[in-house]
Order: structure tokens, then C-alpha cells, then sequence
């Protein structure tokens, strides 16, 4: 198998509401694993992403949202062996316990470090126990378990992942004592980049030609991808509790598949975004660690190929298309960032897609990405909530333009803005504005959120 072909296999994971929750209930429920006895106290320690994306959220099997509630529910209901579906088989007895280990104040969160590399730590006491967990790069990447002092697993550090300089970062920038950025945490100094993405050695040519000529079978996988989001999508028009999705419809007509290309991509898209931020109980097809990444690089496609009656080959071709786009600017920025990637790098992905599924050339897959750098590259992620609905509308937007124009020959200039020379430069670009670009603005973000919380 082709190594990207293996990327994408092994990065597409099913997610059960936001990813981050999922992810925090993993962890927890791991640690409790190897844990006896009564709880005292638990403590999850989490870089700045993950404790933004999770805030407000919604969590799957309970009305409830956020940080601490997540992991409350993976101590007393979740599953580690379900990974980032964790919690599917939470029951309402089971929010009921989780409260009273809250109010009893046994379960505290505490922000590590202003970071777009995925970082979390379980600090899990009980009479009997203590356990130490540390999850790192991906969601369910546990890298340290130390067991009553005793360390019992130790990896190796991701060779892949992004280092990044976590620029301006101050004793003044620290969270209040017991939440500041640890050695543990903190990146090498220096201004550059010191670990590279093996798809950075392709270039967008080259990962058209592989989307070209890499055999059918080989990426027949990406068909799970939409199963699983189709159903996600069905869920959002039975349930009651879904606004946008209703209104999407109505906007598309009343019907699912309308002559509208924009409408239709924009209802399957973000009914499906909203049914998965709210918490409803179905798992998105999630791409970089995203379940709303998973939707957006997937979803509008999908419309488009049923509109004109494609056929399935060129869909899974379009889509391998936009995973890779996607993960090319992803693995810049880093996971989770103070910018939108849902918008920036999955949104650019799928428009790179949609010129795919239209017969377009790589030269109009760069004046789209040109379009596209220079309109929402900057948009900001305020969490795992009901604004990315918002966020995956203006994205559908924003790419079905970028598309349109460029089709034409119309783009902007690779003189003007962040725009590259080359491509694969406006990738590069994309992601640098959100790592290091963006480490003050995600600062910010988090200080609003504590604010909040006063």
C-alpha cells in the first residue's frame, strides 16, 4: 500500500461527539484502568487546544458540556478499550455520579501550557492507588503510565510531530500557580520547525498523480467515511434538539439533494457538524484528530457527486484529495490551534476536492487554495461548540467561490498576502499563521473562557 494511502487508512478514526471529550474520557478511563480503590482526587492536565475545543461542548449521553464533566463521565462510564468513542455507553445514572464526584470536588481540570501540540496528563489518586497517564501528538497516543511510582510503558517520542516555538510566551503569559506551562510541556527554543510531516515531501502535483493512479481498491476505504457520516447526518434531521440543521433544509428547499450545489453541500455539511457539536449519539469519520475536519473534507463532496450522478471512483479519488490537502496544512499549523481548521485546512481541502470531482487541472487547484489562503486563513477556533456550524457555513461558502472563480482563471496573485510561490508554500503559509502565528490570539481566547467562568 501506498504510504499516503496508509496515512489517510490509519488517520481516519470514528469519533463520538467532539473529539476532545472523547479524548479526555479516554484518558481518564485508562488511568483508572490501572487504578484500585476509592477515588480521593483527579486531576487532567491539557494544552490549550484541548482545553479550548472541550469548554463548551457537548458530550455524548448527557446534557451536560465542557472539561470537567468529560472527565467525570470517563471516570465512572467510560470504556478505554472504545478509544475515542469512549463514552457510548454512558447511561443517565452515570451523569447522576459523575455530578456528585464533581460537586464533592474530586475532579479538577488545570490548563498546562498556551500549545497546538496536543498535550494531556490523568493525575489519578485513590486509597489504594496513584497513577500518572500522559497522552501526547494524537488523542489516544499515550506515551507515559507510571503505576505507584513505577513506570510501565515509556514511548518514544512521535517522530512526525510538529515541534513548534511557542513564540512570546512569558512568565506574564502563565496560568495562575499549579496551571503554568511545565518543562515537560514546553518546546525547544529557536524559531524553526524541527520535525516535518513525511507528506510535506510531496508536492500538490504529486499528490494529484497519486490520487491519478493509486488502484481503486486500494482507497475503497474512504467509503466507511461516509456511512458513518450519513448516518450522523440522519440524526441531525430526527432530533429535536438541532436548529440549524432544520433551517438548512428549508433554505435547500425542504429537499436533502436539491440543483443547488452550494445549498446541498452546505446542509449536509454543517447538519451534520451541528448533530456532532451538540453531543447527539453517533461518531463522525474523523481526519486529523477531527471529527468536524472528517465532515467538511467529506460531506460537500458528497452533495456534488450526487447532484451530476458520479461515479463512486471519482468520489473516493476527490476525496483522498482533500484528506491530504487538508493534513498538508494540518500538519503545519498542528492539531489544535487558536485558528479554524475545520475552515482553513479541511475547507481548502474539499475545495481542492471540488475541483477534482469538476475535471479541473492542479493549476486551478492553485488558484483555489490562492483564493482560499487569502479570504479565511485566520478565522479563529473558540472550541468544540455550536459556532462551527457557523464556521463550516462560511467555509462551504468560501470554497464553492474559491472553485468558482478559479474554474475561470480568476484567483489572487501569489505576489499578494500569504500566498506562496509555489503551492505548497500557500500550504505551508496557511498553517504558519496558526503556529506560531497565532499563540497570542489563542492566549486570548483562553482568558475570555476564564473570565466566563468567574
Amino acid at each position: 500500500m501506498h504510504e499516503l494511502s496508509t496515512l489517510i487508512k490509519k488517520d481516519m478514526v470514528p469519533a463520538l461527539g467532539v473529539t476532545e471529550p472523547g479524548a479526555i474520557s479516554f484518558c481518564v478511563a485508562k488511568a483508572k484502568s490501572y487504578a484500585k480503590g476509592e477515588l480521593l482526587h483527579l486531576n487532567v492536565a491539557m494544552n490549550s487546544g484541548m482545553y479550548k475545543n472541550a469548554f463548551t461542548c457537548g458530550i455524548p449521553n448527557s446534557k451536560e458540556v465542557g472539561n470537567v464533566f468529560a472527565a467525570a463521565l470517563g471516570y465512572v462510564a467510560g470504556n478505554p478499550d472504545k478509544g475515542l468513542e469512549s463514552l457510548a455507553n454512558v447511561t443517565p445514572a452515570d451523569n447522576v455520579s459523575a455530578q456528585r464526584l464533581i460537586d464533592e470536588g474530586k475532579i479538577t481540570v488545570a490548563l498546562s501550557g498556551i500549545s497546538s501540540r496536543i498535550f494531556m496528563e490523568a493525575t489519578l489518586e485513590t486509597t489504594e492507588s496513584k497513577v500518572l497517564l500522559t497522552i501526547r501528538d494524537t488523542h489516544t497516543n499515550i506515551t507515559k503510565i507510571v503505576v505507584n511510582g513505577e513506570t510501565v510503558l515509556e514511548a518514544e517520542e512521535n517522530d512526525e510531530a510538529i515541534d513548534r516555538p511557542e513564540a512570546g510566551i512569558t512568565e506574564s503569559d502563565k496560568t495562575e500557580e499549579g496551571c503554568g506551562i511545565t518543562e515537560s510541556n514546553k518546546v525547544a527554543e529557536g524559531t524553526g520547525i524541527t520535525k516535518i510531516h513525511s507528506i510535506h515531501r510531496y508536492t500538490l502535483a504529486e499528490l494529484v498523480d497519486y490520487v491519478n493512479t493509486v488502484s481503486l481498491e486500494e482507497i475503497e476505504f474512504v467509503k466507511e467515511a461516509y456511512k458513518v457520516n450519513l448516518e450522523l447526518f440522519e440524526e441531525a434531521l430526527k432530533s429535536p434538539r438541532t436548529t440549524f440543521a432544520r433551517q438548512l433544509l428549508a433554505m435547500n428547499g425542504g429537499e436533502v439533494i436539491s440543483k443547488d450545489e452550494q445549498m446541498t453541500a452546505s446542509l449536509l455539511c454543517n447538519a451534520t457538524i451541528e448533530a456532532r457539536v451538540i453531543g447527539l449519539d453517533k461518531p463522525a469519520m474523523s481526519i486529523t484528530g477531527s471529527g468536524a475536519h472528517g465532515i467538511i473534507a467529506t460531506m460537500p463532496l458528497y452533495g456534488v457527486y450526487k447532484i451530476h450522478g458520479l461515479s463512486e471512483e471519482i468520489l473516493y479519488r476527490a476525496t483522498m484529495l482533500s484528506y491530504l490537502v487538508c493534513t498538508y496544512i494540518k500538519e503545519y499549523s498542528g492539531r489544535l490551534s487558536a485558528f479554524c481548521g475545520c475552515a482553513i485546512a479541511a475547507g481548502t481541502g474539499m475545495a481542492c476536492g471540488l475541483v477534482y470531482l469538476k475535471g479541473g487541472t492542479v493549476e486551478q487547484m492553485e488558484y483555489t487554495l490562492n483564493n482560499m489562503a487569502s479570504s479565511i486563513t485566520g478565522m479563529i477556533c473558540d472550541g468544540g461548540n455550536q459556532g462551527c456550524t457557523m464556521k463550516g457555513v462560511a467555509a462551504c461558502d468560501a470554497a464553492f467561490r474559491s472553485v468558482s472563480f478559479a474554474m475561470k482563471g480568476v484567483h489572487i496573485d501569489k505576489v499578494h498576502g500569504i500566498n506562496g510561490n509555489t503551492p505548497e508554500e500557500t500550504m505551508r503559509n496557511m498553517g504558519l499563521i496558526a503556529s506560531p502565528g497565532m499563540v497570542g490570539t489563542e492566549k486570548t481566547i483562553v482568558e475570555i473562557f476564564e473570565e466566563k467562568l468567574r
